[in-house]
């Protein structure tokens, strides 16, 4: 006789299609300090975001259903222009968790966005 042993091994949920475009809220914390956004992205392809008092916008170029890169549209200094590439990790209904980094560097810090429209 044999026996099969079945594991289930729960993947995270991912419908990322789910938040190309809307508005969201974003708190992420970065040596100790917190940061609080406000970002909306729409069907062409454009992220508007507020963030401690500026207003900025990216053209947002999906890599794949669930990877994104960010390209400043108007950036002031050197370090504005630099590309951010975010990946979504998993999702809800309502909100999901991402990482994000410079595009090329090793460093990667993780926030949520909150669907708030």
């Amino acid at each position: 006789m044999v026996i099969i042993i079945s594991f289930s091994c729960s993947l995270p949920e991912r419908n990322c299609d789910n938040f190309h475009s809307g508005k969201f809220y974003s708190e992420t914390e970065v040596n100790g300090v917190k940061y609080k956004t406000i970002f909306s992205r729409d069907n062409s392809n454009i992220q508007v975001e507020k963030f401690e008092d500026k207003i900025d916008s990216s053209k947002v170029r999906w890599v794949n259903n669930c990877e994104m890169i960010l390209s400043p549209l108007n950036p002031n200094s050197i370090k504005e222009k630099k590309n951010i590439l975010i990946k979504i990790l998993s999702t809800t209904d309502s909100s999901y968790t991402y990482e994000y980094s410079y595009l090329g560097e090793n460093k990667k810090l993780k926030a949520q966005a909150i669907r708030t429209e």
